[in-house]
């Protein structure tokens, strides 16, 4: 098969192959090479150990790692970290949107997809999303986000300037339901949406004329009061560029 998709590369003067991708940016890539009995998450791949070997074997080579961390919930939020977050808030003039309903998350979908593209279109392999993917995957994954682990920061026009979406973690629920919802498996969902102890962090950004400033304290502080509430255990970061360390440095205070 790949001696197939070279061959067909090569009629059409191409000079690099560059996978696997999914279909739009916010779909699996790559594969895994190290956590083979760690428990994955929805957004991330699953492969045996001998793909990357077999796929070497063949010539090809890395191009970036995708890292992944478990964040421990603190047991509690220090209060420097409540005064820090307020302090970049006052300065900046921003606030965290009042989230009621995933109706309110579903008013700032486009955008939350417009500070994406502004936030992720330097790093590494980035494809904007177009129109109607964004309506896809608004259709398909906004619905049943929750807006309690949902966190929005907007500016004194009201104008979005960063977010962290995460959601309970529904990976044993797929393993109990065989993947299948009905006839029973949306029990396991329902389940794991209502009694989590594991979320997972889907997404992250910032208006990058922000950046830097420590915005993400906000997005943070607001998620880790919520996840102590709700007696959350720990978080998964999902993969993240090795190069991306502005992402990585959010880490650097919790265990």
């Amino acid at each position: 098969m790949l001696l197939t998709v070279e061959d067909w590369a090569k009629e059409r003067n191409c000079e690099t192959l560059h996978g696997p991708l999914g279909f739009n940016d916010l779909d699996q890539s790559g594969m895994l090479i190290e956590g083979f009995k760690e428990l994955g998450t929805m957004a991330t791949f699953y492969n045996y150990s001998y793909y990357p070997e077999h796929l070497e074997k063949f010539g090809f080579q890395k191009g970036v790692d995708w890292i992944e961390y478990q964040i421990q919930t603190p047991k509690e939020i220090p209060p420097q970290v409540d005064q820090f977050a307020e302090r970049i808030a006052r300065q900046e003039k921003l606030h965290i949107v009042e989230l009621n309903s995933r109706n309110d998350v579903l008013k700032y979908a486009r955008e939350i997809f417009n500070l994406f593209h502004e936030a992720y279109k330097v790093l590494y392999g980035f494809v904007p999303l177009s129109s109607s993917q964004v309506d896809d995957v608004v259709k398909k994954y906004f619905s049943y986000i929750s807006h309690e682990y949902v966190a929005l920061v907007a500016d004194e026009d009201h104008k979005l300037v960063a977010f962290g979406i995460t959601m309970p973690s529904l990976s044993k629920a797929l393993q109990k339901s065989k993947g299948r919802l009905f006839p029973f498996g949306w029990w396991h969902f329902y389940q794991a949406m209502k009694q989590c102890k594991v979320v997972d962090f889907y997404l992250i950004g910032v208006k990058p004329e922000l950046q830097g400033i420590g915005i993400p304290a906000l997005i943070l502080n607001q998620l880790g009061h919520r996840f102590l509430d709700k007696g959350i255990v720990y978080a998964e970061s999902n993969p993240e560029l090795e190069k991306n360390t502005k992402v990585q440095s959010q880490w650097k205070f919790f265990e």
